[in-house]
């Protein structure tokens, strides 16, 4: 049994923050959940996939955005409780049915978690989503530890069928990948069927319906407010005469704060988890009791600028400071140490931050060079890369590459260098007609097989119908491997009891209308620098389907083993580097000698085998592996 169906209620758990969001769901009685996996929200739906066969809820990898939240609300609206997840980015792609979702409500409950990443630790951008409340008047909660994510996520569903509304639980990096001590409650046993009732003058929301229902909407998002002011995940917590407002995980780092300055007397702190909408009244009784409020908040001063107009509204002139020089940032997530100092620096104490401890014995360290992110040995993307810069560099062309979402987004850094624009999912192949159309430079456009389901199918058939003439690379390694190597519609090896059937990428590439298909390994250099080479030099809108499993995952599907290795031939005296130059595989390096001369070496336990390297240079040459 997996250990989130442990239904020993009032045991505790040690979880990560998306974990225990799934526990609060499953407490819920959660019986549908959708995604499109993004980190940092992407255990989210990892867990619900382990656990869905022998909980009977239903699981979906859906193909974007979009599609997860529209399937989950398509539940929601039939009565069964439904949690839609994904990463902060991901909530654009659903913005378009979540304005008109809040306008139309739900009947059974419906959680959407949006995981925002403060830093970009593998985003992007930075957006703050908790304007996706105000922009679309739903409540909003912000757990602060592992523990309130199982509570909140529980009690949002309980909100969301008060309100007949969905709820958005807004989480970030550091919340969704921490570990706590979660205690759990019981489960729910789920109500995993429903019925559809309709009522049209609700769920079609043609403009005399949706005024009616915007009306609807404001009035629940009022009863919300109610709901907030006395919820328990806010509190004045003090009695000081300086006042702090937080919310979400910084709450944490202002609790350490107090404490470690010693402190807890002189403030009044504002917590919030309820924050939208914006608990007036219990910001009102905060506000008149302290003289001046500092507020601690990730990104936008969204929670300083509801106190602000609190204050105002209410003619009351406490000044209140967050985002600013000698404070906050809008940039990047906070530490601890940050919260400290500008904790100390707004109560006007005398503050030394601490040293760091000094744990180095060596007087005379070696440091380690820097490592920027890196494809992988043998990964086949960078075989589909070196075959595209090769065919360029021996017909002296220069050509943009568009890029896309993905770990073959590093085909940006040297000595690959094949990325030159890029938005969001599915954005290389748009842009790449775009710029075909308005240069006359060849465009060759890169996306990879699980953000081409996602969302680059719609710029194909754009391509397609306006005449755009550029070469589409579909870079095919079987998963979707950044995020964790789920599954989407094109798979080929498929996890234990995954019974769907997959979707080929060149069937839809040809039923697009592009008339010119070429399906290649990557592997084999020959026959992709043919394809490459014959795509530019037609001149037409050309798509080449790149296909080799990613190395990682086929090794922990299919538990494969290395059959051979390479070695560099003595003969090889480094006068030619192509091989690191060009090509640079990190299973292949230089490596200098104590006499002065330097040699080629490839570290066997990176490589995994692949074979590129022999076809670029005749100094390498196969070896035996060992049985």
């Amino acid at each position: 049994m997996h250990p989130l169906l442990t239904e020993e209620a009032g045991k505790t758990l040690l979880l990560l923050g998306n974990e225990a969001i799934v526990r609060g769901a499953l407490e819920a009685g959660v019986a549908f959940a959708t995604t499109y996996p993004g980190t940092p929200s992407s255990e989210i739906g990892d867990n619900f996939f382990r656990i869905a066969g022998e909980s009977g809820l239903y699981f979906e990898y859906s193909t974007n955005e979009k599609v997860a939240l529209e399937t989950a609300a398509g539940a929601a609206v039939s009565g069964v409780r439904a949690i839609c997840s994904m990463k902060h980015v991901g909530l654009n792609v659903a913005a378009d049915p979540l304005m008109t979702l809040a306008y139309v409500g739900v009947r059974a409950g419906m959680v959407i978690v949006t995981a925002d990443d403060p830093s970009m630790f593998s985003s992007q951008n930075e957006q703050d989503n908790r304007i996706y409340a105000r922009l679309s008047s739903l409540p909003l909660l912000e757990p602060a530890s592992a523990q309130e994510a199982k509570e909140m996520t529980a009690a949002a569903f309980e909100i969301s069928e008060a309100l007949e509304l969905p709820v958005l639980l807004r989480t970030t990096t550091r919340l969704s990948h921490c570990r706590g001590a979660v205690t759990i409650g019981p489960l729910k046993h789920p109500k995993v069927r429903g019925v559809f009732e309709k009522d049209s003058t609700r769920f079609v929301p043609v403009p005399a319906i949706a005024r009616i229902r915007h009306k609807v909407l404001l009035a629940q998002a009022e009863k919300a407010r109610g709901m907030a002011c006395v919820s328990p995940f806010n509190a004045i917590i003090g009695t000081g005469k300086t006042g702090i407002a937080a919310s979400g995980i910084v709450n944490n780092y202002v609790a350490d704060a107090l404490d470690d300055l010693g402190v807890q007397d002189r403030v009044r702190l504002l917590r919030l988890g309820f924050t939208h909408p914006f608990p007036e009244e219990l910001a009102v009784e905060f506000i008149r009791s302290v003289d001046k409020i500092l507020v601690v908040e990730e990104l936008e001063p969204i929670l300083e600028d509801d106190l602000k107009v609190t204050a105002h509204t209410h003619g009351l002139s406490v000044p209140i400071s967050g985002k600013g020089q000698e404070l906050f940032s809008r940039l990047y997530e906070y530490d601890p140490g940050m919260v400290r100092k500008a904790i100390a620096d707004f109560l006007e104490l005398d503050y030394d931050p601490p040293k760091p401890i000094d744990i180095q014995e060596d007087p005379e360290p070696v440091e380690l060079p820097f490592r920027p992110p890196n494809l992988c040995a043998g990964c086949p993307h960078r075989a589909t890369y070196y075959a595209v810069n090769s065919v360029l560099a021996e017909t002296g062309t220069e050509a943009v590459f568009p890029t896309d979402i993905g770990c073959y987004t590093l085909g940006l850094l040297p000595p690959l260098k094949a990325a030159d624009f890029l938005i969001c999912m599915g954005s290389s192949v748009s842009s790449a007609g775009g710029i075909s159309r308005a240069t006359d430079q060849p465009v060759i456009a890169f996306i990879g097989d699980s953000t081409f389901f996602h969302s680059g199918i719609t710029g194909l058939i754009n391509a397609v119908h306006n005449q755009h003439k550029f070469t589409l690379v579909i870079l095919d390694n079987g998963t979707t491997a950044m995020t964790g190597h789920q599954p989407h519609p094109g798979i080929d090896i498929k996890p234990p009891g995954w019974d769907k059937p997959s979707v080929s990428i060149e069937a839809i590439a040809s039923a697009c209308g592009v008339e010119r298909v070429a399906v290649v390994n990557p592997i084999n250099q020959a026959k992709t620098k043919a394809a490459v080479r014959e795509a530019l030099e037609s001149n037409e809108l050309s798509v080449i389907v790149a296909r080799a499993p990613c190395p990682l995952y086929e090794r922990r599907m299919l538990n494969k083993k290395k059959t051979r290795g390479f070695v560099v031939g003595p003969e090889c005296n480094t006068d030619c580097t192509e091989c690191v130059d060009t090509f640079g595989c990190p299973a292949l390096y230089r490596n200098p000698a104590p006499d002065g001369e330097t040699t080629m070496i490839i570290n066997d336990s990176l490589c995994i085998g692949c074979g590129v390297c022999i076809q670029i240079c005749k100094k390498i040459r196969p070896k035996k592996i060992k049985a």
